[in-house]
């Protein structure tokens, strides 16, 4: 899995890029926390379910499904979230969507189960250039867990400080309609 520090970063990127205008405050907080929810699953540890259970670690709640119901709600709550049905059902649930994406990039685990419940297959991205972290708070303060930050640091937080800066210059050049 790529760690909770990297998780929210795509959906903070995106949101800066496109500006408060477009992403209200509220609705980009809700993409943030959306978009570490799939990670909840670890309590499945405790629980005694196991990794390549369903319902295990990157299991139902890493599923597109998953996502589209993320993204139900948040259309449900979009008055709460700042913005209309449509913007805020996709805003969630493509924020909650993006951690698969990511975790489907590591280089270890058994891949995402994105078609749970029609399949219970786990699938990797064709290019996965992020070392998967380690779970465990005593496993990641050590020197595994220094290189997955400095692969995760390269491989998905220069990007996104790239499309974040990129899209508030873009958006400073462009004339405003006030």
């Amino acid at each position: 899995m790529t760690t909770l520090i990297t998780h929210p970063l795509p959906v903070l990127a995106v949101g800066l890029a496109l500006g408060s205008g477009v992403i209200p405050p509220r609705l980009l907080l809700a993409g943030l926390l959306a978009a570490c929810l799939p990670d909840l699953d670890v309590v499945a540890f405790k629980l005694g379910i196991a990794y390549h259970d369903a319902f295990g670690h990157r299991g139902f709640s890493h599923s597109l499904l998953f996502a589209a119901c993320l993204g139900v709600l948040g259309a449900a709550g979009c008055r709460l979230l700042g913005g209309g049905p449509l913007k805020a059902g996709l805003w969630i649930g493509l924020a909650t969507a993006s951690h698969s994406v990511l975790d489907a990039m590591t280089d270890g685990g058994l891949g995402v189960a994105w078609f749970w419940p029609w399949s219970q297959q786990r699938y990797f991205l064709p290019w996965h250039p992020i070392e998967v972290s380690p779970i465990g708070l005593s496993r990641f303060f050590s020197p595994r867990g220094l290189e997955v930050v400095i692969s995760e640091a390269r491989w998905v937080w220069l990007p996104c400080l790239g499309v974040a800066l990129a899209g508030i210059g873009v958006r400073r050049l462009l004339p405003r309609n006030d």
